[in-house]
Order: C-alpha cells, then structure tokens, then sequence
C-alpha cells in the first residue's frame, strides 16, 4: 500500500499531466466558437440558473410570477392617466394604451436584461469562486429570465388589442422578429460588458441603472416620433435619434401591435434600418464578448 505521502505525490503528478486551459486570453480566430461550444455544454447549468432566478425572484411571494405583470400594468395605468389625460398626449394617439404597453414591453425586455446581467457575475460570485463553467452563462442567465417574463407581457398586449378590437392581423407583424432580435443582441452585448467590467468596478451596475431610465425618455413610448420630427429641427439630430437601436426597436414593436398607427407616418426605410442595425449589433456583440473574455481571468480573484 502507498503512504499518504506517495498518494498525495501521486495525484498530483496526474494532476500535473492534465491539460490546462488558457482562460481570458484573446484565443484566436476559433475563441467564439469554442465559447459557443463551451456554452451549449453547459446548457443544462444554464437551464437550471434561469429558472433558479425566475423562482428567487418571487420566492415566498403569494403572488409570484403576476408581480411581472403587475409591475408594467401599474407603469401603464401611471403613464396612461398622467402622461396620456392630464397631459394631453392621448389626444393625438389613437388607443394610447396599447400604444405605450408596445413601447413598455420593448423597453422592458432590454433594461431586465441589461441591468440583470450587470450584477449576473457578483451575484453569482460563489459559483464563479468554487465551480468551472463558462462565465458567459450568468449573464446569459439574466437574458433567459428576461424573455420569460417578456413572453407573459406580450401575452397581455395581445389582450389588450383583443380587447380594443385591434387586434395586430396586419403585414406589419413581420417588423416584430428584428425588433425582438434587435433587443436581444445588443441587450445581451452589454450585459456581457457590463457584467465583466462590474467585476472591477462596482458602481458600473448603479451606472447601468441611471442609463437605462435615460433610454427610456429618450425613446418614443409616451410620445410619438412624428412629435420628435416636428420639434428637432436638424435633419441629421433626426436621423441620429430615429437610427438609436432602441429607437428603432420600439418603433418595431409599436408597427406590429399598434393596429391604430397604419395611418401614421413612420420614419423611411423602417426595416432597413432595423436590419442595418441588427448587423451593426451582432458585430459588437462579438466585440463585448472579446472583452469578456479577456476580463474574465480574474474574476475569482477580484471576487
């Protein structure tokens, strides 16, 4: 029998003689789809991390998952009553409602992604610590959460067009899928950034917070983009505005539901823009996750 010392000698020369893996380094050509492969391995940790954070959310909560729907229903009546009564701009948007609620669930979807995935790595701290696994899967986690959520809200505006009897049958529902993907993509970029460089700097999430609250007035959900024409006189302060990819996907959003706006005038090239954007995404989606990556080597050690 071997002493505990020749077993100690012993296991770790067949630990010596394992291959080690290079992590945040720049990887080469090949590093994206070998994180791609990393991460559909890990597909089942990710499955399990989503619904691990869909059911600490309403943990112990008598109510659960409707505090998702109560939260942009209340949001909407706030905006509906203030922004749409008292202030008059229900009078130039037929079924104001439905039109906020499109606007709502877009920008919804991108600040829950962007703002969880943020915090995704501190939050998952112990995780990262103590288990291998790629990093990429909590903030693509937070991503997962997000769309769940957004799929019982689109639900609701699908109910709620039923209800005005507008319901979206229209061709102008084609303008939904690159408004969702543009969304997704550069809603899953930052979190990437974000979450990899919150690590270092931990205000970066309260940052996230303040911006997001900024894109949200900055984009057309309880006004219209013909108001935005009417009142920026510069062309190209316009064309700036209209080519936001948030702004893009809002007015996606709101072309597919809002029954009510076929009748009015949409900035030009709609869809172009949007597909112009959704390449210009996907390209920096790979520059934040090069970022990640060379980031993420410290990670245990800054946590």
């Amino acid at each position: 029998m071997l002493s505990d010392n020749d077993e100690a000698a012993s296991r770790l020369r067949r630990l010596g003689e394992l291959p080690l893996d290079r992590v945040g380094s720049a990887g080469g050509a090949g590093a994206g789809w070998k994180a791609i492969r990393s991460i559909f391995s890990h597909r089942e940790m990710l499955g399990l991390l989503v619904r691990r954070d869909l059911k600490a959310r309403y943990k112990d909560s008598a109510l659960g998952f409707f505090w998702s729907l109560i939260r942009p229903l209340i949001q909407l009546a706030i905006y509906f009553v203030v922004m749409g009564q008292f202030l008059g701009a229900a009078k130039n948007i037929p079924d104001f409602a439905v039109y906020v609620f499109a606007g709502l669930s877009a920008l919804g979807l991108f600040t829950e992604i962007v703002v969880g995935g943020t915090s995704s790595v501190l939050t998952n701290a112990g995780l990262v610590k103590k288990v291998y696994l790629p990093r990429e899967v909590f903030p693509l986690s937070s991503v997962g959460s997000a769309l769940f959520n957004f799929g019982i809200q689109i639900l609701v505006l699908l109910i709620a067009t039923i209800v005005v009897a507008k319901p979206p049958v229209h061709w102008q529902l084609v303008y939904f899928p690159p408004a969702l993907l543009l969304l997704v993509v550069y809603g899953t970029a930052l979190a990437l950034l974000c979450s990899a460089v919150n690590v270092y700097l931990r205000d970066t999430q309260y940052l996230v917070e303040v911006v997001t609250m900024l894109l949200f007035w900055a984009s057309p959900v309880v006004y219209s983009w013909e108001m935005v024409k009417t009142l920026v006189p510069s062309p190209a302060l316009l064309e700036v505005y209209t080519n936001n990819p948030l702004t893009l996907a809002v007015l996606g959003f709101q072309r597919a539901f809002w029954v009510s706006g076929d009748s009015v005038e949409w900035p030009g090239g709609l869809m172009t823009r949007t597909l112009v954007a959704l390449v210009i995404g996907i390209v920096f989606l790979l520059f934040c996750h090069r970022v990640f990556v060379r980031l993420q080597g410290n990670f245990a050690q800054e946590l």
